[in-house]
């Protein structure tokens, strides 16, 4: 790990010095200009350190709780681009154990997962760019929002249990305005491994493809507000984005598709199903307020989350069924906002059980998504096992 830090300061050092660099403001990242106009890269960092305290509801009473604190996230980030703006750049690497783990099998050559996103956008065309690389697929709304740009301190139990990932691929991205005025459709398409991210081993299932289309009646958000937490942006007007995605994962490996543990027989043979995954989301923002919602069904395409080797011994379960989750916060004087979400999952019966989650939130934005503090309470119902309570408090600074 010191020897990439070490690089990464190298590499900084000597652009700088064949460069014009420039500060601009707290939490935008430090700039440099290529002296020629050739290319631009912006470097940042983040951090965000978490506190967690859970308590067990049994009986009618909460057992002592287990606190934790930990660094949720750290990372390096370079954007910019390359002898045109219409070549665009983007590298995240994740340093925290939580951003790296995972990495010991086979699959990913026994290394740690450093690598969250590597890929470049060509804007080959008026309207049309097609990105390569490893990014998120577009798939729910909350997951391709940043960790960074949280309503609160981490994202859904709907995301955690039905997300689509980051993916290695191709994506195609449109858009356009039906008669020319504020009415805004974009749309994106995308054809990967499947397997999530930084796999060496190959395409070891079917190929994943995504469809996703977005529409904004009312016209583009602030500052892409439409994937931003919170009011940070106050939109004068009524801003609206709703978005279908269907996700086909061919011949998945996985038990969540992109995320989950590989499923495999005691010969190490891979079995998998293919998974079918809907979600339809929403973004509404006016002054002060703002509201997201979104819905998740995923199944396998024969309708049985089990996974039996040839000798009709049960290896494996895909996380399948439904789940819903709405938010909304209140943008309050000198940044304070409160929040509150609620989410229940519908998991199918083989899998898991049904629950339901009530969370109250406040922040404080010091430097709107930059620099802020977050805590929320949540209470777990679930449906056959104890309930549970957890209490975060996290503080984020992103440079």
């Amino acid at each position: 790990m010191h020897k990439i830090l070490i690089t990464l300061v190298l590499f900084l050092t000597a652009v700088a010095g064949h460069s014009q660099v420039s500060p601009h403001k707290f939490g935008k990242g430090i700039h440099v200009y290529g002296q020629d106009s050739t290319f631009h890269l912006r470097f940042g960092f983040r951090f965000q350190n978490l506190l967690i305290a859970d308590w067990t509801a049994a009986d009618g009473s909460l057992e002592d709780p287990g606190v934790n604190v930990l660094v949720r996230r750290s990372r390096l980030k370079f954007d910019g681009f390359a002898f045109t703006p219409k070549l665009k750049y983007k590298l995240e690497i994740g340093l925290s154990n939580r951003d790296i783990g995972g990495g010991d099998e086979p699959e990913y050559n026994d290394a740690s997962r450093l690598i969250l996103d590597a890929f470049i956008t060509w804007n080959f065309a008026g309207n049309f760019s097609l990105k390569f690389g490893q990014a998120k697929l577009p798939g729910n709304r909350e997951r391709v929002i940043s960790s960074g740009n949280l309503q609160f301190v981490d994202r859904s139990r709907l995301n955690s249990r039905y997300n689509i990932d980051r993916d290695i691929g191709f994506q195609l991205l449109h858009h356009f305005n039906p008669g020319g005025g504020k009415f805004r459709i974009n749309e994106v398409f995308s054809a990967s491994q499947g397997e999530g991210r930084n796999l060496t081993a190959g395409n070891i299932g079917g190929m994943d493809y995504t469809f996703r289309v977005e529409f904004l009646p009312f016209g583009s958000f602030q500052s892409s507000g439409d994937y931003v937490g919170s009011a940070i942006k106050k939109e004068d007007k009524p801003k609206f984005s709703l978005g279908i995605t269907y996700d086909i994962n061919d011949g998945a490996v996985k038990e969540r598709g992109q995320l989950g543990n590989f499923i495999q027989d005691d010969a190490g043979i891979y079995y998998g199903k293919t998974l079918l995954t809907w979600f339809v989301d929403f973004m509404y923002k006016h002054q002060n307020f703002s509201m997201m919602g979104e819905f998740a069904h995923k199944k396998t395409s024969d309708g049985f989350s089990q996974i039996f080797d040839a000798s009709n011994n049960q290896i494996g379960t895909f996380f399948t069924g439904s789940g819903l989750s709405l938010q909304a916060g209140y943008m309050l004087k000198n940044n304070w906002e409160v929040g509150a979400r609620y989410t229940t999952l519908s998991p199918d019966e083989s899998v898991a059980d049904n629950e339901t989650e009530y969370t109250v939130g406040i922040s404080k934005y010091i430097s709107e998504h930059k620099l802020k503090v977050q805590t929320d309470l949540t209470y777990r119902d679930n449906e056959f096992s104890n309930d549970k309570l957890s209490y975060r408090l996290q503080f984020d600074i992103h440079f």
